[in-house]
C-alpha cells in the first residue's frame, strides 16, 4: 500500500488526516518497541535542521532520532547561513533542496516556513513557530494513548497562555476526536482563526472545543491536564506582567481537583515551577513529563520515516 505521507510537508497538522495522524501515533508506539526493527531504514537520508530558536529536546531528539534509522542531520543555525544576511526563502529552498531530503526547521514565522515548503522540492517539518508546535503534540498524544488507551473521547485541559501549544492543540485533538478545553487569562485565549479550524475539524470527529476563562471549569473532569510556561520565546519583556494575570491559572492540588482521579498531567518544558505548575503536580504521580518528553524521539522518527520514505 502506497504511504500517502511520503513527500509531504507537516506545519500545522491540517496537512493531515485523522488516519494518516493516527498512523504516525501507532508506528511511533511500534518503533519504540522495537527499534532494531527500523535501523537503517532511512540509510542514506540526510535531514538539514535550521534553528532560529533555541532548542534542547528538538534538536537532540530529531538528531539521535535520524542517526538511529541510519541518515545524518546536518545543524544550521540561521544566523551564520545566507538567510540570516537575508537571502531570500526562495533560493535557499530550492538550493537546499538539491542537498538534502528533508528539513526541520524552528523559528519564529509561520509564513517564513510556509513559503519554505511551497518553494522546497523535499519534505518540510515545523519543528516550533509562533503559532504552531506539531512533533510536541504527535508526541503528546502518543504519551496520552499509552497511558489511557485511547484519544478519542478523551478530555484534555489545558491552561494558560492561549499560544502555539493551545493552537496545535486545538487542530490535533478536534482532528482525532479529543475534547479540547482551553482555560486563559482575558485578552489571552488562542487565535480565532485556529479556534474555528478546531470547530470545523470537530464536527467531522465528533470532539467538543471550549474556550474559555475560567479555568475550573476547564479542568473539571478532565482526563489530561496541560500547561505551558506563560511567557513563550519572544514574549519574555511581558514576564513580570504575565505573572500578576496568569496567577490565577496556575495547575496546582486546589484546581486539579476538579479533574479526574486518575488525570494525567503533561508540559512540553522548559517548566517554571511555581509559576505555571506547582512543584507537587509537574514531580507527582500524576507527571509524565519525562515519558512525554521521551516520546518526542519515537514520534519524530515515526514521522521522519512517513514523509521521507514510501514505507
Amino acid at each position: 500500500m502506497t504511504n500517502s505521507m511520503y513527500g509531504k510537508s507537516v506545519l500545522n497538522l491540517t496537512e493531515l488526516s485523522k488516519e494518516e495522524f493516527l498512523s504516525i501515533i501507532e508506528l511511533a508506539i511500534t518503533m519504540k518497541a522495537k527499534p532494531e526493527d527500523y535501523r537503517g531504514v532511512l540509510a542514506g537520508k540526510i535531514l538539514a535542521m535550521i534553528f532560529e530558536k533555541n532548542s534542547t529536546r528538538t534538536r537532540v531528539s530529531f538528531e539521535a532520532g535520524i542517526i538511529q534509522l541510519g541518515g545524518q542531520a546536518i545543524v544550521l543555525d540561521s544566523k551564520s547561513t545566507q538567510m540570516g544576511r537575508g537571502e531570500p526563502i526562495k533560493d535557499t529552498a530550492k538550493v537546499m533542496s538539491s542537498y538534502v531530503d528533508a528539513i526541520m526547521i524552528r523559528t519564529y514565522s509561520d509564513q517564513m516556513v510556509a513559503k519554505l515548503a511551497e518553494e522546497a522540492s523535499v519534505p518540510v517539518i515545523n519543528g516550533l513557530t509562533d503559532h504552531h508546535h506539531p512533533c510536541q503534540i504527535l508526541a503528546d498524544f502518543q504519551t496520552i494513548y499509552e497511558q489511557k488507551g485511547k484519544l478519542e473521547g478523551i478530555k484534555l485541559a489545558y491552561i494558560g497562555d492561549g499560544n502555539n501549544m493551545a493552537h496545535s492543540f486545538l487542530i490535533g485533538g478536534s482532528l482525532v476526536g479529543m475534547d479540547i478545553s482551553i482555560a486563559t487569562p482575558v485578552g489571552y485565549e488562542p487565535k480565532a482563526e485556529f479556534v474555528e479550524s478546531a470547530k470545523r475539524n470537530a464536527k467531522a470527529s465528533g470532539s467538543k472545543i471550549q474556550i474559555t476563562n475560567d479555568p475550573e471549569q476547564a479542568v473539571k473532569d478532565a482526563d489530561v491536564l496541560v500547561t505551558d510556561v506563560w511567557a513563550s520565546m519572544g514574549d519574555e519583556s511581558e514576564q513580570k506582567e504575565r505573572e500578576t494575570v496568569f496567577k490565577s491559572f496556575q495547575i496546582n492540588n486546589r484546581l486539579a481537583v476538579q479533574a479526574k482521579k486518575d488525570y494525567l498531567f503533561l508540559h512540553c518544558l522548559p517548566a517554571h515551577r511555581g509559576e505555571e505548575v506547582s512543584a507537587d503536580i509537574i514531580d507527582g504521580t500524576h507527571s509524565a513529563i519525562y515519558q512525554e518528553a521521551g516520546n518526542r524521539l519515537h514520534a519524530q522518527k515515526a514521522l521522519l520515516v512517513k514523509l521521507m520514505t514510501n514505507l
